[in-house]
């Protein structure tokens, strides 16, 4: 396979998996997914030199990080019995 080829592969993949992250109602899979999406268009733009494609994306790649970290550290806490 050509790399134009693949890059585009990564392109439109990247593509989908932010429009499919967006009709999540589970906001665990919204991120997971949204996250997944944003790398894939961090590779792509990075590969075309596309630096505000890159950045921006990076930028909402930590944000999903940010609140999936979040999410798991108060579910952990939720489930850890208080002290007396």
């Amino acid at each position: 396979m050509e790399a134009s080829n693949t890059i585009e592969l990564i392109g439109y993949s990247a593509s989908i998996m932010v429009a499919i992250s967006l009709m999540m109602k589970d906001i665990v899979w919204l991120r997971c997914l949204n996250f997944t999406g944003c790398t894939l268009f961090v590779i792509y733009g990075v590969y075309i030199s596309a630096w505000p494609v890159a950045g921006m994306n990076a930028f909402v790649a930590c944000i999903n990080i940010y609140h999936l970290v979040k999410i798991f550290r108060a579910k952990v806490k939720a489930n850890t019995p208080a002290e007396a």
